[in-house]
């Protein structure tokens, strides 16, 4: 991994962004004008020249897979969001839904204690992101991360498109404040906790960040469920921060695709202009507001990810794997036996899914989800099997 804070990489550096896109725009997605004879592509020079996000693996229902993969709960959702789920009127599906999601936003309100008016839903946390980069940046204003982190800021950033900057984190995941602020974004990008390395980023460090900037710092908090501390209270402090969460990860709910954003209503004024009209469905409203009225449900299923999570660190340890301390519902590991790809290759083999990177600085690593204790005990057999093939 580069350790060096000032190694910043800019990818959109005008003069070679405009001669890689034309570049590309001359040799891929060509048609031929049946009137002007004029070879052209279907897509913006921007689009050309893009590699898009490529999900994590996912297996046909009814696959015999230990999915270890893509982060989801190992454990089904509220049992009052199911209900809820099964009774559902067909009036719900005959209508258009409401625009703000307004059941879902008073769910959240009363959860977590924050104002009606703070609130902005999402079509998942992934939409807001979207809908962030659409409002706020463009090629004369930049998009700042540090990485290595969650892959789709780079893509949303692309399409965009818009300038962005990736900021490398040492070794030990230390935010790299200084060069975040130089960088001076119109959006800056904070996962914590951060995916693939699972380190929550410690409070003072994003207030700091947060009182230098002039733009926008998002937090990403998708993995927040399972960590132990959360940045929510810096919406109340600075007006330019915004706390983005999601169902997918503590609620068991990664199929319905549902987030939401929390921020002073000044800057969602913005984010509410170019949102989708109607960018939640009416059952993704029911189910998620059930869903975040349950917090008591939610919280038994995050003490045993937790607790499960403790557990697989110090097998895989015990098995001869580094293991990077985790705040998440997955770990990241390096194994000193043998190569990040051949082992993930023969998981996979086994039937079990990892999430393999194969970009510098992770192509020596695993990030592994955790799943119920069962499952983890598999994968940690199938590992003591091959480690001594």
């Amino acid at each position: 991994m580069n350790t060096s804070e000032t190694n910043v990489t800019d990818f959109t550096k005008m003069d070679n962004l405009k001669s890689k896109i034309h570049s590309l725009s001359r040799d891929k997605s060509k048609i031929q004008n049946p009137k002007s004879k004029i070879l052209m592509s279907y897509f913006r020079p921007s689009v050309d020249a893009m590699v898009g996000y490529v999900p994590g693996e996912q297996p046909l229902p009814g696959t015999n897979i230990i999915k270890l993969n893509t982060n989801e709960n190992p454990y089904p959702p509220s049992p009052k969001a199911m209900e809820v789920l099964r009774n559902l009127d067909g009036e719900f599906l005959r209508r258009y839904p409401d625009p703000y999601a307004n059941e879902f936003r008073r769910a959240i309100s009363e959860a977590l204690g924050v104002s009606f008016d703070w609130i902005i839903v999402g079509n998942g946390s992934d939409e807001i992101l979207n809908v962030l980069i659409r409002a706020c940046a463009d090629l004369d204003r930049k998009v700042v991360y540090p990485s290595p982190t969650y892959v789709l800021y780079r893509t949303l950033s692309q399409i965009q498109p818009a300038q962005f900057i990736e900021i490398p984190y040492d070794e030990d995941f230390c935010l790299p404040i200084k060069n975040l602020v130089t960088a001076n974004g119109a959006v800056t990008l904070i996962a914590s906790p951060n995916s693939p390395s699972g380190h929550v980023v410690p409070i003072d460090d994003l207030r700091k960040l947060a009182s230098s900037l002039s733009g926008v710092i998002a937090i990403d908090e998708a993995y927040v469920d399972f960590a132990e501390q959360s940045a929510l209270t810096l919406v109340s402090e600075f007006e330019n921060v915004i706390v983005l969460r999601t169902l997918s990860k503590g609620y068991s709910l990664a199929g319905l695709r549902l987030g939401f954003g929390i921020a002073n209503p000044k800057l969602l004024k913005g984010l509410f202009k170019v949102k989708d009209s109607y960018n939640i469905d009416a059952i993704a409203c029911a189910v998620g507001a059930a869903a975040m009225r349950d917090q008591v449900y939610k919280n038994e299923c995050a003490q045993k990810v937790k607790a499960s999570r403790t557990r697989l660190a110090l097998k895989l340890k015990q098995l001869d794997f580094k293991v990077w301390n985790s705040q998440a519902n997955f770990i990241l590991v390096q194994s000193l036996q043998q190569t990040a790809e051949k082992l993930y290759l023969e998981l996979k083999q086994k039937g079990i899914l990892v999430r393999y990177f194969n970009q510098p600085g992770l192509d020596d690593k695993l990030r592994i989800t955790v799943g119920t204790d069962n499952q983890n005990q598999i994968l940690t057999d199938v590992l003591t099997k091959l480690n001594q093939a």
